[in-house]
């Protein structure tokens, strides 16, 4: 069992990661810090399911993340008067599954070399891999997309939340 420390020095990895991607595509000053919040939050979300609710659904934990800063980015959109895409995109970018599509393209090497003892196991081993780093990728996709499309036909401005 890992420690509330442990989950929060991932968060903000995290959201360092995502800030430093926000970097990387030139997004504005103004949406920095929405935008390292973001990164945390999505963190926070994707490594409490992970360590405290159910520790093997990478897929399930990535889609809520994704989920999650697709509805947080409308209203901070607003805040930082930038596009939610801007807020969003850096935010679920450390949330990409590097590990899994790392081994799945190391099962495929494996594969094309001469391997005549344990072939089975590998292409079990690439095909489990790819699969999951493939449903992870298309959870962040959805995640993230879905809401904004919903959302799209009422604007947040005019739920007046922040101003009277």
């Amino acid at each position: 069992m890992t420690t509330p420390l442990h989950l929060f020095f991932n968060a903000f990895c995290c959201g360092t990661a995502a800030l430093g991607f926000g970097l990387l595509f030139n997004s504005p000053s103004r949406a920095f810090l929405a935008i390292w919040i973001g990164g945390f939050v999505t963190g926070i979300i994707k490594f409490s399911i992970l360590f405290y609710l159910f520790p093997d659904s990478f897929i399930m934990a990535s889609f809520l993340a994704a989920l999650s800063i697709g509805i947080l980015t409308i209203p901070a959109a607003h805040w930082r008067h930038v596009p939610p895409d801007v807020l969003s995109i850096p935010a679920v970018i450390p949330l990409i599954p590097g590990v899994f599509a790392y081994k799945t393209m190391m099962g495929l090497m494996k594969l094309t070399g001469d391997t005549k003892t344990g072939y089975a196991a590998i292409l079990s081993d690439t095909v489990h891999y790819g699969t999951l780093t493939l449903f992870i990728v298309l959870s962040l996709a959805l995640g993230v997309s879905v809401p904004m499309r919903l959302l799209r036909v009422t604007t947040v401005k005019k739920l007046r939340f922040w101003n009277k």
